[in-house]
């Protein structure tokens, strides 16, 4: 069977597992089996949300047996206090959670698709009742600023010998606020974003600007070649100061 029909077709056999439970409520699905079928994929999970009647919610994460009982599973772990990520013998790999319907009501995500309730579940159960906060959107001149201070710091520790801190605060957490600098170039295309990982899908939204990347994340022994390839970056499209500009350029020639 194709993977993407195995995936949906997966999803549907948990809410018929679900249906026979009178604790359970709804199953949601998520991502790309969720609202974004449009990018579902040989390479997508199951992302999804149980939601049972309060009281049973520790019932459910203590015995998989509703889930297991489908198809065999390969490996399972709790990584979470609310749920799992489970891989099935097959290859289809699951992250998901459980939220009692109380819980649910103050539970923070994207709106979802519903594969399953049970009778007289409104539909709004898929819908988060909390909104999401904005994500805090920061000024260029903050950006540049952590940017560069990133490299002064990081290209520091790689003087150390400290390269694994180094190629954190050069190639992470100064790439991050590269990231949301790109953001200000370019009018992102049609594809779809996600709210709590500016990174997924960047190439496809920003497809100019992500192609700068590559020079940018060089690996654990290039600190300082990623460092000028930044640097490089950040002088080419911005104006940022003289004097902290020369003094990261003498550090990566140090």
């Amino acid at each position: 069977m194709d993977k993407t029909k195995l995936l949906l077709s997966r999803l549907n056999e948990i809410g018929k597992a679900l249906s026979k439970k009178e604790s359970a409520l709804a199953l949601i699905g998520l991502g790309s089996v969720g609202t974004e079928l449009d990018r579902l994929d040989q390479f997508s999970d199951l992302d999804f949300f149980v939601i049972v009647k309060t009281g049973f919610k520790q019932q459910y994460l203590e015995d998989l047996s509703w889930l297991k009982e489908i198809a065999d599973v390969a490996y399972c772990f709790m990584n979470t206090q609310d749920g799992y990520k489970l891989l099935f013998v097959d290859g289809i790999f699951c992250e998901f959670a459980l939220f009692d319907e109380n819980e649910i009501k103050n539970a923070v995500f994207t709106p979802g698709r519903i594969v399953w309730k049970a009778e007289g579940v409104s539909d709004q159960i898929a819908i988060p009742q909390r909104q999401l906060d904005e994500r805090q959107q920061h000024s260029v001149e903050w950006l540049i600023g952590e940017a560069l201070t990133n490299l002064y710091v990081g290209l520091c520790r790689e003087k150390r010998g400290e390269k694994l801190s180094a190629m954190r605060f050069i190639q992470f957490y100064a790439v991050d606020r590269i990231l949301e600098l790109m953001e200000t170039m370019e009018t992102a295309t049609s594809t779809s974003g996600d709210f709590f990982n500016l990174e997924r899908r960047f190439e496809s939204r920003y497809p100019c600007p992500s192609k700068e990347l590559p020079v940018m994340l060089q690996g654990y022994e290039k600190n300082r070649e990623s460092a000028r390839a930044i640097l490089l970056f950040l002088g080419e499209h911005f104006e940022i100061n003289p004097d902290m500009k020369q003094t990261v350029l003498d550090l990566i020639n140090l």
